[in-house]
């Protein structure tokens, strides 16, 4: 066959392919139960309704999703792209059915787009997969291999505070109106630091400015700088097709993707032969003797355990695929979820010198997990930020088979017929709402919106039905996919507002006004004047003075 013909016979297969993936889609969304549940129309043809609620977190309107609740009801039908119906839901019935269900995954193009980035770690892996790297990887982040971490949270805590005392002494201003400190990069370099030791044993140590980068810190920080969307990139998730269509983004990335493999490599052999060396004479390596100097050696140690049989050990790949994870989900978040706090107690000060009469009660700077897990208001705190602010604000999932949803509400649907379950397709796309559940009025009373550590105090008995793993919030979600790492999460959290609210008084730099939310995946500060939306939140710190 001559090459035009080579090339007409690939484009009729690929048209042939398109055409009939169109079919199938047109006859889903023909035959869907879900085309029957009343909701909002969409916006866009190319983007339905995502763009709406992507820019209602830009707004800072997360009542976007409740207000579509007061007029159609807690289960509703809104669009997704090229205007296929989704499911949207704050039944807690319905939502602890899906979280708690493996016939809900992750949907492709969510997990094409990590998957390029993130491989196939524990973020992104499904079924049998999901459940062995769970199993070899739940030992590692019990409550006693935390504890063994707290000192390297609150070093790396204390160092940072050391960095904005520098700063501050620097800044000839200080006196009278504080040191003007964006927070958010030194937040992330401090959470980047804490999972490169915590994590790996390896100093990345991003906090040192005055430095090179290391590489990993490079690669991070390229990997987090291509974050951002794009039309070809959403294109590339959704349509396969597109995928063949080279990206200058994704090319950047899979460099970055490709340093943090090599590293990798080099940190699960070192991981490998400290655990060889710590062999009984025997050779035996016991899972149930599990202690270590990081979460990887940890990992490593229980893949590597002989009372482990065969068939449950990961093998390097999936081990390998750990590296990113661990960076993307104890980094980013927690540094977030910090940012967020200050941001809140800038806002209150009389919260803020409550918080700090309680933190300097205590007669080190150095406590142990007990003693911030005791401090009633500092967990106050946090549950309240993690609640109004928590950093990831929605998650989705797609129905693997034909299900029925049971309902704790019934509702009806746009013929007026009353429904006491959802009927699902194979294929089916369903939004798991983490900040509208974690705001919602009817759950958590009138003040739901507001930020107020107190309500922790007498906590609404009706949120006892949200089904997440913390605290009646769904930040952490539930079930066999909840977050592995949330003790990780709160004990570095606490750490770092420990540290940082004993040695200085926080006030926002700009009005408030000036400072919106940006949610890509995770929800962020940023100045609305500034263009480039990049994460911010320039605020103004002046040392405490005790009197």
């Amino acid at each position: 066959m001559t090459p035009v013909g080579l090339l007409l016979s690939a484009f009729a297969s690929t048209a042939a392919f398109a055409l009939w993936k169109l079919i199938c889609v047109v006859h889903h969304e023909l035959t869907s139960p879900l085309r029957h549940l009343r909701g909002p129309k969409g916006t866009s043809f190319i983007y339905g309704s995502i763009l709406d609620i992507f820019m209602a977190f830009v707004h800072e309107d997360s009542r976007l999703q409740q207000q579509w609740v007061k007029e159609y009801g807690k289960t509703l039908r809104y669009k997704g792209p090229f205007l296929t119906n989704r499911l949207f839901t704050m039944d807690t019935c319905a939502i602890n059915h899906v979280l708690h269900s493996s016939d809900y995954q992750k949907p492709s193009y969510v997990r094409y787009g990590a998957a390029q980035i993130l491989g196939e770690g524990l973020l992104f892996a499904e079924g049998a997969q999901h459940r062995q790297q769970r199993r070899i990887l739940n030992p590692a982040f019990g409550p006693a291999q935390i504890r063994a971490l707290t000192g390297t949270f609150l070093s790396k805590a204390i160092r940072l505070r050391d960095v904005w005392s520098s700063e501050i002494a620097n800044n000839a201003a200080t006196n009278t109106t504080g040191a003007r400190i964006d927070v958010v990069p030194w937040l992330s370099r401090m959470t980047l630091d804490v999972i490169g030791l915590a994590g790996f044993h390896y100093d990345v140590d991003a906090l040192n400015a005055n430095e090179k980068p290391s590489e990993l810190n490079e690669a991070y920080a390229t990997f987090i700088e291509n974050q951002k969307f794009s039309l070809l990139v959403a294109l590339q998730a959704w349509i396969p097709l597109f995928r063949l269509v080279p990206g200058d983004q994704l090319r950047r990335v899979q460099i970055s993707q490709r340093t943090m493999t090599r590293i990798g490599r080099e940190l699960l052999a070192s991981a490998k032969a400290t655990v060889r060396a710590c062999a009984t004479g025997k050779g035996v390596i016991e899972k149930s003797s599990l202690h270590g100097r990081d979460l990887f050696t940890l990992l490593v140690k229980a893949n590597m355990a002989t009372d482990v049989p065969d068939s449950q050990r990961l093998s390097d790949e999936d081990v390998l695929a750990q590296v990113p994870t661990f960076l993307v989900a104890g980094h980013e978040t927690t540094s977030t979820a910090v940012t967020w706090a200050l941001y809140a107690m800038a806002l209150a000060p009389e919260i803020q010198t409550k918080l700090r009469e309680e933190l300097i009660s205590v007669g080190t700077e150095t406590p142990s997990m007990e003693d911030l897990m005791a401090l009633p208001y500092l967990d106050a705190i946090v549950r309240e930020t993690l609640r109004l602010y928590a950093p990831l604000p929605n998650t989705a999932r797609t129905a693997m088979k034909d299900d029925v949803i049971p309902l704790e509400q019934p509702f009806t649907d746009k013929r007026g017929v009353v429904h006491h379950e959802i009927r699902i397709r194979k294929g089916d796309q369903i939004l798991i709402p983490i900040l509208a559940m974690n705001t919602s009025e009817e759950l958590w009373g009138h003040d739901a919106h507001e930020f107020k550590p107190e309500r922790w105090d007498n906590v609404p008995g009706a949120v006892s039905r949200i089904p997440g793993l913390w605290s009646h919030l769904l930040t952490f979600l539930g079930g066999p996919r909840s977050c592995i790492a949330y003790r990780f999460a709160l004990v570095e959290m606490k750490a770092l507002l420990f540290t940082l609210v004993r040695a200085f008084e926080f006030e926002l730099a700009v009005p408030a006004s000036e400072i919106g939310t940006y949610s890509l995946i995770i929800q962020r500060t940023f100045l609305r004047g500034d263009p480039t939306k990049k994460p911010q939140l320039p605020l103004l710190l002046k040392p405490y003075q005790r009197e």
